[in-house]
């Protein structure tokens, strides 16, 4: 990767979007300093990703799973056209599939994934904040890491603790989530930026 120009992301996320529309919107703002937001593919609609990068004049592509007969066609779609404009990373939120072999091989170490827990506590599941408050624990949080051929494992990249009050619900703390999601993807971003700055 050539070092005088920004590092290019795309955004994939399958639902509407929250933390895709707040990177999105940060991005906007000047809050990246070596990176650009190139490409959202999402899939459901309404999503507030697509609306925010639509407003951003940021490209997006809309990839239906169910319009392919496979998980690995759905992906080497994609991974094809995210090979064709130049993305460097892939930043996955709130993405519900399972990357496969192909991809991965695609972009080695360049896929980024966000995960709500602290690693390695509750993994390989969709529900691990209703999981960490049915289980009662005091602390959980955010883990942003390296996706690989395991699921939720790969190299940690940046964690961010989230403290859970007496009597919590989901409801109460998923708002802490959304803050604290929004700062770990920009702290996530200056770090995979860094390591390219000083090479």
């Amino acid at each position: 990767m050539k070092k005088e120009r920004k590092l290019k992301w795309a955004i994939l996320t399958t639902g509407w979007g929250r933390n895709g529309k707040d990177t999105i919107e940060a991005f906007s703002e000047g809050k990246l300093n070596n990176s650009e937001i190139s490409l959202l593919v999402y899939q459901s609609v309404p999503c507030g990703a697509q609306e925010a990068a639509e407003k951003a004049n940021i490209p997006t592509l809309r990839v239906i799973r169910k319009d392919y007969g496979s998980p690995e066609e759905y992906q080497d779609f994609i991974s094809d056209e995210l090979l064709k404009r130049d993305i460097d990373y892939v930043l996955l939120l709130s993405y519900k599939y399972i990357v496969r072999a192909g991809f991965l091989k695609k972009f080695p170490n360049r896929i980024v994934n966000i995960h709500p827990s602290l690693f390695p506590s509750f993994l390989a599941t969709t529900t691990a904040i209703q999981e960490a408050l049915a289980y009662g624990v005091k602390i959980s949080g955010i883990t942003t890491h390296i996706i690989d051929d395991k699921i939720d494992e790969g190299k940690i990249l940046c964690q961010e603790p989230i403290r859970f009050e007496d009597n919590e619900t989901f409801e109460s703390v998923y708002p802490k989530f959304a803050k604290t999601a929004g700062k770990i993807i920009l702290d996530t971003i200056a770090l995979i930026e860094k390591s390219h700055l000083d090479n």
